[in-house]
């Protein structure tokens, strides 16, 4: 992930909770939180009622790798936490990367396209 970290920290976690605003979908939860950073700091929660450490890791993995490859659509500057429901278990890589990008859009955190025609002819 070129421009962004991970969250690791629960104060991390609880400030974003806390502080941020929340958008639903039937798979994911996403919580977004302006920070005074250049980067985006990403947090990833799985439940265990979702699921055995199996089944956890390898949704947490489906959202990392869906925000990875849509990173440059994402604006920069903010703290994101990305819960899992249990709708989300039994779902695949393409479900749960447009339900991710469903939040970035209700949160106003992905770029318009006119941004990243401007952007790319800048680099």
């Amino acid at each position: 992930m070129k421009y962004s970290e991970s969250l690791k920290k629960n104060r991390d976690f609880q400030l974003v909770y806390r502080n941020g605003t929340s958008f639903a979908n039937r798979y994911l939860v996403m919580y977004v939180r302006k920070n005074q950073l250049n980067i985006n700091r990403i947090g990833i929660s799985v439940s265990k009622k979702v699921g055995n450490s199996v089944v956890r890791h390898h949704l947490t993995r489906l959202i990392r790798e869906s925000y990875r490859l849509n990173e440059e659509k994402f604006s920069c500057g903010y703290d994101l936490v990305v819960i899992v429901r249990m709708n989300g278990k039994n779902q695949g890589f393409h479900s749960i990367e447009s339900a991710l990008l469903h939040l970035g859009k209700l949160h106003k955190i992905l770029r318009s396209e006119e941004n990243e025609k401007n952007i790319d002819q800048n680099d």
